[in-house]
């Protein structure tokens, strides 16, 4: 019994003694370990091998996360080697981070554990080192382009470039809305519209096969919804996706995109509009160069060489602003033939944007005052004269013609109407819905 009790008082004091605490390696991205400035105890990283090189004495691997363009370069005993350790396998490597030797980067891990979390077949795999492979042939493999050098690149400057158009329009003070992306209303008519419907085949002829009671769209713009919304607030902005259905596989025309669009009420000025679009342009383009400067450098040096000086150029100086009428005088006066002859009442094309830009000194420029009949319906009348013109403006930018737009806003409902009206008649019952939004938007907002 006295026995039994001694032990069972020495369990007690074993269970109660304090345990060595077990040190878990800091997990850090791989961007974040080539930015260390000092070495730094027990670390974990985890990616994807970029390149494997095994000599006698020592391996070396690249881990990539997607973080960063570079790869964290892994230095190992050899004895960590195994067959699973290949190109394209996910690894998790643990390790110190070290001061490396190579004058091209900063630290190295030195690995003290590689375990293979996913082992990569090369025999199958479409990519292999240090082979550079054109778009159209990474574009056959959608699960797997985004490790590309091109394509991991493109996503971290629209990611960059999406987080400082947030940030831009939040500091200053727009608010930000959620437009629907399934609506019925056709914005500007164009026509050119993905139509939504179920999914059930099963329908007797005659029955009403509209979910929602009336034609349903993917949305091809938000600004409807906007200008409601700029009723109650002042400054207004949505970024979301929008749908074309154009039968166009040119560059120019993507089925789906994202768009930035903004309102703001209490706009009496054209400029006021272009110094906003201005504004976000270099804000925009002044953080992605600072944030992605690997990732901007690689698309300088394969994709388009000549931006680098051009995107300088436009962030020191101020866009140049001319009118319609005056973008019109200059191309008629160019010394180059165009495909479509400039004239005066026609839109501008890709070819007049460009030779604009060039002819302005490779700045961006603002064109306003386009004609009444080339502009949708809800752009504030001019009233000028024979050379009838709304206040409506677009950014031309160099090497790719028109970037975006804008207008004031038609609040007179006398102006409004009839043109509205006159809209309507030309266009399919299903694309009239503008009327319904527009009239009833602007008398209540009180004109504003």
């Amino acid at each position: 019994m006295f026995g039994a009790r001694c032990l069972l008082l020495a369990l007690r004091r074993c269970s109660s003694a304090p345990c060595p605490k077990h040190t878990q390696a800091a997990r850090l991205r791989v961007c974040e370990a080539l930015e260390a400035q000092e070495v730094a105890g027990d670390i974990k990283v985890q990616g994807w091998v970029r390149s494997v090189r095994s000599q006698k004495e020592v391996l070396f691997l690249h881990v990539n996360d997607g973080s960063s363009l570079e790869s964290l370069q892994i230095v190992a005993d050899p004895s960590l080697e195994n067959r699973d350790l290949t190109f394209g396998s996910a690894v998790e490597v643990q390790g110190k981070l070290v001061k490396s030797l190579h004058r091209m980067q900063n630290v190295e891990l030195k690995a003290e554990n590689i375990r293979v979390v996913g082992p990569c077949d090369t025999l199958t795999f479409p990519f292999k080192p240090r082979e550079r492979q054109p778009l159209e042939y990474s574009r056959q493999f959608p699960h797997l382009r985004c490790r590309t050098n091109a394509l991991s690149s493109l996503l971290r400057v629209r990611s960059e470039a999406t987080a400082a158009i947030h940030s831009f329009f939040k500091d200053n003070g727009y608010v930000h809305v959620h437009t629907p992306i399934i609506t019925s209303n056709d914005c500007e008519g164009a026509g050119e519209l993905f139509h939504v419907r179920t999914s059930n085949k099963v329908q007797e002829r005659g029955e009403n096969s509209h979910f929602f009671n009336v034609p349903a769209f993917l949305t091809v713009s938000g600004q409807l919804h906007l200008e409601v919304m700029a009723g109650a607030f002042t400054q207004v902005f949505t970024f979301g996706p929008t749908f074309r259905a154009e039968n166009s596989q040119s560059r120019r025309h993507l089925a789906e995109f994202y768009m930035v669009e903004a309102e703001m009420s209490f706009t009496e000025s054209l400029q006021d509009i272009i110094q906003v679009m201005e504004d976000i342009f270099k804000t925009v383009t002044s953080i992605v160069l600072s944030k992605c400067p690997q990732d901007v450098e690689l698309f300088h040096k394969s994709v388009s060489p000549a931006q680098k000086g051009r995107l300088e150029q436009m962030l020191k100086n101020k866009f140049i602003t001319i009118s319609y009428t005056e973008a019109v005088d200059i191309l008629k006066r160019a010394p180059q033939t165009f495909i479509f002859q400039p004239k005066w009442g026609s839109d501008l094309q890709t070819e007049h944007e460009k030779y604009l830009v060039k002819h302005c000194g490779e700045v961006p420029v603002f064109v306003v005052n386009y004609p009444y009949d080339l502009k949708p319906f809800y752009m504030r009348d001019n009233e000028d004269g024979p050379q009838h013109t709304v206040a409506a403006v677009d950014l031309l930018v160099p090497g790719i013609g028109e970037l975006c737009g804008g207008s004031l806003r038609e609040e007179r409902l006398h102006f409004l109407q009839p043109r509205l009206e006159r809209t309507c008649r030309c266009l399919p019952m299903v694309s009239r819905s503008p009327a319904v939004w527009i009239g009833p938007s602007r008398r209540l907002r009180n004109g504003v």
